[in-house]
């Protein structure tokens, strides 16, 4: 199994982010029926955590905060093993990740 998270910096939560074409008469472009609204601020971003294998994936947990080392064991104290049982993995696994230094950590390793 993987484990992974990940900085999401833009997600598409407003609107579609592709062009739209829409038919309308002559003089009529600004009527609200013809506008897609937008947001008008630089929006934000959200640290995900999630694992995943041949099996499937697991569990997928919003990570608040600035993640260390002991966020990290508290993920993986309460999602990897029930990601495992869920995707009927067993308790021999192999789990790998990253190089990451809150990932190599000695804690984190034990």
């Amino acid at each position: 199994m993987w484990g992974t998270q990940q900085t999401c910096g833009r997600m598409e939560l407003f609107g579609q982010n592709a062009k739209c074409y829409v038919w309308r008469k002559t003089n009529t472009a600004h009527h609200s029926e013809h506008t897609i609204p937008t947001v008008k601020y630089g929006g934000g971003s959200i640290m995900l955590w999630g694992c995943f294998s041949s099996a499937g994936t697991g569990k997928l947990v919003r990570v608040d905060g600035k993640m260390d080392g002991a966020k990290y064991r508290a993920i993986l104290e309460e999602n990897l093993l029930e990601s495992a049982k869920d995707l009927r993995l067993g308790r021999r696994f192999t789990f790998q990740q990253d190089n990451d230094p809150k990932h190599k950590a000695r804690a984190t390793m034990e």
